[in-house]
């Protein structure tokens, strides 16, 4: 049960990820969580750094798409301007979201990551729907109530999986 929440790659922010090394995977598609993974989740547009990231995955040839568990105005207002699909209220890591943005992207699971900074959510939901996963560490200190509960069960299952000896990154 434990290899769910286990990410195939943990970096510590987005700009770690790049068009070439995805492209080396074979990668053709992005699937990214919003909040505290792109932005602070109290962020209400895209930071310079963020749209210049995204320019060289277009560039690349490679899609993004928005998957988030947030409401409609907050996922639109963010992708709107960069012109950027989205799913929003997602209610991951339920598998419905990611297999209606692999429908959306037309490419197959083994050419699309997912990229998220929780383990309960993101990594959880894409594992469960045979994609590769990314886990980053969140880009604010602050949390939502119930992102605040993900997070200490999060810590839990990172002990256990430390104890098992099934990651070697750093805290």
């Amino acid at each position: 049960m434990y290899k769910n929440f286990l990410p195939d790659e943990f970096v510590k922010d987005i700009f770690h990820i790049t068009p070439q090394t995805l492209i080396d995977k074979g990668i053709k598609a992005v699937i990214t969580d919003l909040d505290n993974t792109l932005v602070e989740w109290d962020r209400p547009e895209a930071t310079p750094e963020i749209v210049e990231w995204m320019l060289q995955m277009k560039n690349a040839g490679i899609q993004v798409m928005i998957v988030s568990n947030n409401k409609e105005f907050r996922v639109k207002s963010f992708c709107g301007p960069l012109e950027i699909p989205y799913i929003c209220q997602a209610r991951k890591p339920l598998k419905k979201s990611f297999y209606k943005a692999l429908k959306s992207l037309a490419f197959e699971k083994d050419e699309v990551v997912m990229i998220g900074d929780q383990m309960m959510t993101d990594i959880f939901g894409g594992n469960r729907s045979g994609l590769h996963t990314i886990l980053v560490v969140p880009v604010a200190k602050s949390d939502g109530f119930i992102t605040k509960f993900n997070r200490m069960l999060e810590r839990r299952i990172m002990a256990s999986l430390k104890r098992r000896g099934m990651i070697h990154w750093e805290d």
